[in-house]
């Protein structure tokens, strides 16, 4: 028993020893795990394990912990830092009942940084029998200057897009207007639906679906369509029907339509995969971006970054104190080198035909023309196209939704211009020297079997390079390729660029010798020389080759924005009078060849023309596009190449010819 009693004995010592070496909490570290609270956003355990006694009996749960998780998810926070000072000199905080520390609160928010200094207090309290150090609290920490009953609101300030020019500063894009036409149901007779749904080009249940939405009431503008401004006729036929009213509303316009659509493209809103991988980029479900052309390949420039405000409304009070605010950054304006003129008139000419065509100024590499066609409104697009139409234009066998001006096709014979640069800047081919070539068909020998170069005509059986460029001799191309080697030739394409990528701003599709790369039969290497084969440029690298046979042996780089730079992309592809050669030849071809009704009055047109096969092998039936490459040698600021799709019925390349010398015969 007396053992128990002085264990016992021993064990309250012991305790009053160990409870008498033990610090007593301290207001800095209490503070400091508060603070490592905040910084992880663990408001809950904020308030109740740290918060004041007075603060509690101020504010409810929901003034804390509900306030600050809003605040900071629709202000978009992130990145909160939360620091502290301590006291230069020690403080015995035994005898204190207060404690007051420097704070220093930094974080971000969808309007930019926010960062402030503020005292925090702390008091000493006793709580379950326990004396600890407890924060004083109001809503100034959440923001500054902020007092109960305040309301924060946010404010956005619409960005301007960029607007895209022509080079002579006509508008392709630009923020314009457009009518709104709307219901307000009160007033609208239903039997009038099906008239309304004829005029709009629309269906009678999409019309209806839009009255039927949860938000509308009877009084309310229920917007249905918009249309072009240059569409009022229609406005005004759609107002005469009771109920229906219309407004002007902002609206992307595209003063060209068709005629630049491919190039423009047109903006529309994200889709929900493409919203979430750009959300971070300040994009929102609401966001309007380039969805295609140069409205998508250039959106970094022309979109902007829409202005925010963070503020305070006060309680009882119409004073508003703002917070931060981030500043609306309006989008460039981007010039392209585009004249859209010359634009419209060849796309006048080609758009009722599957083709592509672009203008190049050889000396500058200037863009002055990209078309595809058939195209569609852009205008449409921005403004709502039903999905009838939609379907209609997805559904048309000449494919109006596709670009093809990057695209990569079969040069045909417009390859021969290319290949005499080669060979004459090779010493490889002697531009005298006379093949005897006899009868429209020929053959290396009869390790080709069947295969057979075929050419078009066969009354010429001396052939040099002039009388072979004239008449477009496959026979002769595939002769001189030949003894050229694939070596040489595939060499030589390479300096004109093919295999690499087109420094273009505007992506292109690269243009290639062959599949791999490679040429290892005499059966592609002699097709290839004449454009067959597995060659295939697009229509931009050929009007660029051609410009640095125009330009004496130096090609530029495409370009498309008329503040970049001019650039030298390839020279010495020939000397000045290997150029002077192939100009003369080209002349020829108008003047002398097959390409004579190219001819235009007041104009030297000079040129090649090209017809692609696009068949699975010799013998059978396929497809034909039609080229020619041309410039006017008066003034040969500009080469045209022109390319037409299924011209088989048509005439072949004759037919794009013809339709170059329209676009020759109306620009002047």
């Amino acid at each position: 028993m007396v053992k128990k009693i002085m264990l016992l004995c021993l064990f309250v010592v012991f305790s009053l020893l160990i409870a008498g070496c033990q610090e007593k909490a301290q207001p800095d570290d209490r503070l400091k795990e508060y603070v490592d609270l905040w910084n992880k956003e663990k408001f809950d355990n904020m308030f109740k394990d740290y918060v004041n006694s007075s603060t509690k009996e101020t504010f409810k749960k929901e003034d804390f912990v509900t306030r600050y998780n809003d605040i900071y998810k629709d202000l978009e926070v992130k990145d909160v830092k939360v620091s502290f000072k301590k006291p230069d000199k020690e403080v015995e905080w035994d005898k204190e009942t207060k404690a007051e520390f420097p704070l220093t609160i930094s974080f971000n928010t969808l309007a930019g940084e926010v960062s402030y200094k503020k005292d925090v207090t702390l008091t000493k309290e006793k709580k379950d029998d326990e004396e600890n150090w407890f924060v004083d609290w109001d809503p100034s920490f959440i923001l500054p200057e902020m007092e109960k009953g305040d309301k924060v609101g946010v404010e956005s300030i619409s960005a301007n897009r960029g607007e895209i020019l022509d080079r002579n500063q006509q508008p392709l894009a630009i923020n314009g207007e457009a009518f709104e036409l709307g219901i307000v149901p009160k007033e609208f007779n239903d039997s009038d639906l099906d008239k309304l749904a004829q005029l709009l080009d629309m269906s009678s249940e999409s019309i209806q679906s839009k009255l039927d939405q949860s938000w509308v009431k009877p009084e309310f503008f229920v917007p249905i369509k918009k249309i072009a401004l240059s569409e009022r006729p229609l406005a005004l036929d759609v107002i005469e029907l009771g109920g229906l009213y219309s407004k002007r509303v902002p609206a992307r316009e595209y003063p060209y339509g068709e005629a630049t659509a491919h190039l423009t493209g047109y903006i529309g809103k994200l889709t929900a995969e493409k919203l979430e991988k750009l959300k971070d980029k300040g994009y929102t479900a609401q966001s309007l971006m380039g969805l295609s052309g140069a409205e998508e390949v250039y959106e970094e420039q022309l979109r902007g970054k829409d202005g925010q405000r963070i503020y305070l409304k006060k309680k009882d009070s119409e004073d508003v104190l703002t917070v931060v605010e981030q500043p609306v950054q309006d989008g460039k304006n981007i010039t392209l080198t585009i004249d859209a003129e010359m634009q419209k008139k060849i796309y006048a000419q080609m758009k009722d035909e599957a083709g592509t065509a672009a203008a190049m100024n050889p000396q500058t590499g200037e863009a002055l023309a990209l078309v595809s066609t058939p195209a569609y409104d852009p205008n449409e697009f921005v403004l709502g196209m039903s999905s009838e139409k939609y379907k209609k234009l997805a559904d048309d066998p000449k494919k109006p939704l596709r670009n093809r001006f990057p695209l990569a096709y079969s040069p045909g014979s417009t390859m021969k211009g290319i290949t005499s640069s080669v060979g004459l800047k090779s010493g490889k081919l002697d531009p005298t020297k006379i093949y005897d070539i006899k009868g429209k068909t020929w053959k290396k020998d009869e390790s080709w079997g069947k295969y057979k170069v075929v050419r078009v005509f066969d009354n010429e059986s001396k052939v040099d390079l002039e009388s072979a460029l004239k008449f477009s001799d496959n026979i002769y191309f595939a002769r001189v390729g030949l003894e050229m080697g694939a070596e040489t030739f595939i060499a030589g394409l390479k300096d004109f660029g093919f295999g690499e990528e087109i420094p273009m701003s505007y992506p292109i599709y690269k243009s290639q010798v062959s599949n791999n790369g490679k040429i290892s039969k005499e059966v592609q290497l002699a097709d290839s020389a004449f454009g067959q084969g597995e060659v295939l440029m697009s229509i931009v690298h050929l009007a660029s080759a051609y410009g640095g046979i125009i330009n004496d042996g130096t090609m530029m780089e495409p370009r498309l924005l008329k503040d970049k730079e001019q650039k030298v992309w390839k020279k010495d592809l020939l000397s000045k009078e290997q150029a002077e050669m192939m100009k003369t030849n080209l002349r020829k071809v108008v003047t002398e060849g097959i390409a004579g009704k190219a001819s235009v009055e007041g104009k030297a047109i000079a040129g090649k023309t090209g017809t692609a096969e696009i068949k699975a092998e010799q013998g059978t039936t396929g497809t034909e596009n039609g080229l020619f490459v041309s410039y006017d040698q008066n003034d040969p600021s500009m080469v045209l190449a022109m390319l037409f799709e299924d011209v088989q019925d048509a005439g072949g390349s004759t037919h794009t010819v013809q339709v170059a010398k329209k676009f020759y015969d109306s620009w002047k």
